[in-house]
């Protein structure tokens, strides 16, 4: 593990508020550096599904309470909103105070969301456990990327790809599937997570902690949208690529269980959780198979992949069902995930190299502040004009033709910056050697 050098003249806060020594060497752990990152890594897992396991069951609880089509994507987007606000004011905290107390306070939190899941009577409790979900997922995810980063350079931004992806993939298809054929439908999935998220915490307890604690860990929490000078360029660069993925995701997030049972005629909710289970693995399968790219082509491809999937898929749904729409559509998905996978990884692989290990987490967490914008607000808008504008196959136009816009942007972002980023395009996965601050130098020089 990665370690700063010990300056016993520095002094920071600890988390109960006194001073304590800021550059103290990292606290070792019972788990190697192997087992330590696979922990982080599914915990980043687990996060994700948590966050798409309520999907298949929106028409459940829309069934109960009989609520409309733009509560669903509130419920959906109030998470998003509370994950970016997480992420502004706790996104840089585990730079100072540490890695595994943050993980350790948002498992709590995750745990509690269960909770309230497992409770809910209504869209109010339902929104409560959203909240509770997303301020936790925000605190947890800058930590988690920085954290694998600071054991394995190379391994960490390989797995800070894939996990999201797993994740929503994962915690779609098995809530429809603990939902269709086992009891306690709503209730279930929710008591599985919660004893996952239990199992995570006693595993972060055994881990070592893999940055030295130091000063300014209140100050970090201030609100502020701050990045090193030598990621700049990149993240213009990125940020638009990343907002029109996962604006993509809350496409299918919000709308596809909707748009699918349209097409296929059928209530059940394994369809309703379908699409994104196959937009989420094809993202996978991209990172998977792109990660020995440069990263330039990355995100070319990712672009390229995301406005052809789009427009299979809007192609389907306005062919108004049948065999045919449903299969056009199910190959949009995976084409769009893997354009989603591209785009993602490419923007991640794009920055990172460029920042050094006490900003890792930062500027993560700043880079998922564009992810959440690009998943929660639109996809609130596509409710609203569901209900409000032409319905759901016309507002599912206009979405995907959104989507498709934003990612005309980013294309023309990335072909002005030229060779601007031509040092950074070209670093790959493998290129990266085994620790962070080695790896960081490789990839500015």
């Amino acid at each position: 593990m990665s370690s700063a050098s010990p300056t016993p003249q520095s002094v920071s806060l600890s988390t109960s508020g006194k001073r304590s020594p800021a550059h103290a060497a990292p606290r070792r752990g019972r788990l190697g550096p192997t087992a330590s990152i696979g922990v982080l890594a599914s915990i980043l897992v687990s996060l994700l599904a948590a966050s798409s396991a309520p999907t298949p069951l929106y028409a459940i609880y829309q069934e109960r309470w009989g609520f409309s089509p733009i509560t669903v994507t509130v419920v959906f987007g109030v998470y998003a909103v509370a994950v970016l606000l997480s992420l502004l004011v706790f996104g840089k905290i585990s730079d100072h105070v540490g890695r595994r107390p943050v993980l350790l306070v948002a498992l709590l939190g995750q745990a509690l969301a269960m909770v309230v899941f497992v409770q809910a009577g209504g869209v109010n409790a339902l929104l409560a456990a959203r909240v509770l979900q997303g301020v936790s997922t925000g605190a947890a995810v800058g930590a988690l990327g920085a954290g694998m980063l600071d054991i394995d350079a190379r391994r960490g931004g390989f797995l800070n790809s894939l996990a999201p992806t797993l994740g929503t993939a994962g915690g779609a298809m098995v809530s429809g599937l603990l939902v269709q054929y086992l009891p306690a439908p709503t209730r279930l999935v929710y008591l599985v997570l919660l004893g996952v998220f239990v199992l995570q915490a006693l595993a972060v307890l055994t881990m070592g902690e893999t940055v030295s604690r130091k000063w300014g860990a209140l100050a970090s929490m201030a609100p502020e949208l701050k990045l090193p000078k030598a990621a700049r360029p990149s993240v213009a660069i990125a940020a638009p690529v990343m907002f029109a993925v996962w604006a993509l995701t809350g496409l299918y997030a919000a709308l596809g269980p909707a748009i699918i049972r349209t097409l296929v005629h059928s209530d059940s909710v394994v369809w309703g959780g379908l699409p994104l289970f196959v937009l989420a693995t094809a993202a996978g399968l991209a990172v998977v198979l792109l990660r020995g790219t440069a990263t330039r082509k990355v995100m070319f491809i990712g672009i390229g992949s995301l406005i052809v999937g789009v427009l299979i898929t809007l192609a389907s749904v306005a062919s108004g069902g049948g065999p045919l729409a449903v299969t056009t559509f199910f190959v949009g998905a995976a084409i769009s995930g893997f354009g989603f996978g591209g785009g993602f990884q490419g923007g991640i692989r794009l920055v990172v190299p460029l920042v050094e290990p006490h900003e890792r987490a930062g500027v993560l967490s700043l880079l998922y502040v564009v992810c959440y914008v690009g998943l929660g607000v639109p996809a609130v808008i596509g409710g609203f004009l569901v209900v409000h504008g032409g319905g759901l196959v016309p507002t599912a136009r206009e979405y995907g033709g959104a989507v498709v816009l934003l990612a005309l942007v980013a294309l023309a972002g990335l072909l002005r910056s030229g060779r601007r980023v031509e040092h950074v395009a070209v670093v790959r996965p493998a290129d990266l050697p085994a620790q962070s601050a080695p790896a960081a130098e490789t990839a500015r020089r």
